[in-house]
């Protein structure tokens, strides 16, 4: 248990100070902030498929879905690399229009397309990370949920083995666990 806790605590201190140096009126980084954080972090600790990448040189891809809630705050993440990969984001107003995308935000702005996204997602080898209520439990791999004001995240496991991803541990350990649901 304590152990659990300094992993979280580490974490936690790792997704703060590696946000955009901020104003100093804005002492505590917006709930955006930290999800976007989390994001990167993800990718530290999920795999993908060999064949989700054309070569070893390609970047990660991190695609926002519908509207884009992180604001100016995605300069913040140009020319970081995730294991050796560039990452690079593109914006999807479509599901059609997505390709070549790794770690997916799908906005809540995306709420009422779900029957159209979840089937897309089945199939593909991405990292779908959510901010709407049960989207891991209908089939979203990940899902930021905001708990006394703390953000928080759920895994979907069956999600995550469909899309072929190998998820730590350590970031199983620090979520909630779910299962699709029927």
């Amino acid at each position: 248990m304590i152990k659990r806790a300094v992993t979280i605590l580490i974490i936690l201190a790792w997704c703060i100070l590696s946000l955009p140096t901020v104003q100093a009126e804005e002492r505590l980084p917006s709930e955006y902030q930290v999800k976007l954080a989390f994001l990167l972090n993800f990718a530290r600790f999920v795999e993908w498929p060999k064949d989700a990448f054309a070569d070893a040189t390609s970047p990660i891809v991190l695609g926002i879905l519908g509207d884009d809630p992180f604001g100016t705050s995605l300069a913040s993440i140009r020319g970081k690399t995730i294991h050796g990969r560039k990452v690079l984001i593109n914006k999807f107003k479509d599901v059609d229009d997505i390709r070549d995308c790794h770690i997916l935000f799908v906005s809540s702005s995306e709420k009422n397309h779900l029957s159209r996204i979840i089937p897309f997602l089945r199939q593909a080898k991405i990292l779908s990370v959510g901010d709407m209520r049960k989207f891991a439990q209908k089939g979203g791999v990940i899902n930021f949920v905001v708990e006394n004001d703390k953000v928080g995240f759920e895994i979907n496991v069956d999600a995550g083995k469909r899309a072929g991803l190998q998820i730590s541990s350590k970031l199983l350990s620090l979520a909630r666990i779910v299962r699709d649901s029927q």
